[in-house]
């Protein structure tokens, strides 16, 4: 079983999640998307944990700027997409898409997902039904295109929909706030409500589910790749 702790890094700035991962059967932890050292280093302490591995979504600064220390502090491998092999410094294990991670007993799967960024990757664990986002998808609404085209971030966002409704995603950003001003109906009165009540107690406002995300993230709920494309023109 995998736990999942978001440690907020960048508080008031970008205001970015890192991951820290323990495997409870084995207690093999990881740190995914380190963005910033000290949060980090002062959670792994209260937990007294050690991580063996930085995973990474993608190379932007927010996301791997700790790396480096955390690397010399716990002896940590770095992880990441071959295609960021020399984006991201000090890479000891590049993956492809469709490879398999293993962190102790919990096994990652590695879903390409361009967009944002080319090389950008997801990470997926499908026994304990969690995906880590990075800058693909947030909390209703999704990254913006750095290097990526429309057709190549639409294409990522179809394969989250297909994964199984019951998966807790967690997003690389608390940019919740800005997307609840679309929402609507039922669902969105729901999602907005549990989303506030976390935040108000200072909690991330997630996971949500995929199922509530397909309900409410406007960039879900598109049907047809032209229109997703106007969007952008």
């Amino acid at each position: 079983m995998l736990e999942v702790v978001p440690i907020l890094c960048r508080a008031g700035q970008m205001d970015n999640y890192a991951y820290l991962l323990v495997d409870k059967s084995t207690g093999i932890s990881a740190i995914l998307d380190a963005s910033e050292a000290a949060p980090i280093i002062a959670e792994c302490q209260k937990k007294n944990v050690k991580p063996q591995f930085l995973l990474n979504t993608h190379h932007h600064f927010d996301h791997v700027e700790g790396n480096a220390e955390l690397r010399e502090l716990f002896g940590a491998k770095i992880v990441g997409a071959a295609e960021d092999k020399d984006r991201i410094e000090n890479m000891d294990i590049a993956l492809n898409d469709g490879d398999v991670f293993e962190l102790g007993d919990s096994k990652a799967h590695i879903i390409s997902a361009d967009g944002h960024t080319i090389g950008h990757i997801l990470w997926y664990f499908p026994q304990d039904k969690v995906l880590f986002t990075g800058d693909t998808l947030f909390n209703l609404s999704i990254g913006g295109l750095f290097e990526g085209t429309p057709e190549q971030m639409w294409s990522s966002l179809q394969k989250i929909k297909n994964l199984p409704d019951d998966v807790l995603f967690y997003p690389g950003h608390e940019y919740t706030v800005y997307g609840m001003a679309n929402l609507e109906g039922e669902s969105g009165i729901k999602y907005a409500e549990t989303a506030k009540k976390r935040l108000s107690a200072g909690l991330p406002a997630g996971p949500f589910t995929l199922a509530d995300e397909k309900k409410c993230n406007p960039y879900l709920r598109i049907d047809s790749l032209q229109e997703f494309c106007r969007l952008f023109n």
